[in-house]
């Protein structure tokens, strides 16, 4: 009887015409396109689990997926293989055989999620695509005292998606960053995991900040309304990026 194998695989992806990670019917989705992929290199349909679920527009570098097989195939040979398959904007970086134990999102430690803020009167072409496009200049530094209020463990209700599939809206977020880059103010926000739409809204909320609209201060206050309504507005998808997921030991 063939082997059970788990294969784990790192991919990296533009979204911007994809309907978002999750399979869909009769829209173009990255699970999609990947497991049409697999079927075509294993010859069976094959299921697989991501760590996690980015939404339609937003993109990847480090997005971990794992789904077992009983094909033979040399896993050195799955990167090449795939590649040959997926879209030019679907790429597998590195594939692994692991433990049986492995879970993409359940064994994830942490995610690193990056938003782009682009300031400026002139939006050139080539970025429209990867950042958020604010054509005058936020105050980083009340937008950065503004986050210090949601680092640690608290109910992010105020800054979850309608529609989220989430039992509970409790969530550590270990670390956000904010770095100004020429023109642009790059958020890294890291955390356990993310209810729905939660770092757009996050980013949505801290451009408010830098916008003058509220002070840095509301942030405490926008947390313990547990209400969307009190928090800013979703910062557009096309900014957002899955840079890397954590697991307790690489295998």
């Amino acid at each position: 009887m063939p082997k059970l194998r788990n294969i784990k695989l790192i991919l990296e992806y533009d979204g911007t015409f994809y309907h978002g990670w999750q399979k869909q019917p009769d829209v173009p989705t990255v699970q999609n396109l990947l497991e049409d992929s697999l079927f075509h290199l294993f010859g069976q349909k094959t299921k697989v689990v991501a760590a996690g679920r980015t939404d339609a527009g937003v993109h990847a570098t480090g997005q971990v997926i794992n789904f077992t097989t009983d094909a033979s195939i040399p896993f050195l040979a799955i990167k090449p293989a795939l590649n040959s398959y997926l879209p030019k904007d679907i790429r597998v970086k590195k594939a692994k055989e692991v433990s049986s134990s492995f879970h993409a999102q359940k064994s994830a430690l942490n995610r690193l999620y990056r938003y782009i803020i682009y300031q400026g009167s002139f939006l050139p072409p080539f970025y429209r695509h990867f950042v958020w496009w604010i054509p005058f200049n936020l105050e980083i530094d009340k937008m950065r005292r503004a986050s210090q209020f949601l680092t640690g463990e608290h109910d992010f209700s105020s800054f979850e998606g309608q529609g989220s599939p989430s039992f509970s809206s409790r969530r550590k977020i270990e670390k956000i960053t904010l770095l100004k880059k020429r023109r642009s103010i790059i958020v890294y926000i890291k955390a356990d995991s993310f209810l729905y739409k939660m770092a757009r809204n996050i980013v949505g909320t801290l451009a408010e900040v830098g916008r003058g609209k509220m002070p840095a201060s509301q942030l405490r206050a926008i947390l313990e309304a547990r209400d969307r309504r009190a928090a800013g507005p979703t910062a557009p998808p096309q900014g957002l990026c899955l840079v890397r997921v954590r697991y307790e030991y690489w295998i």
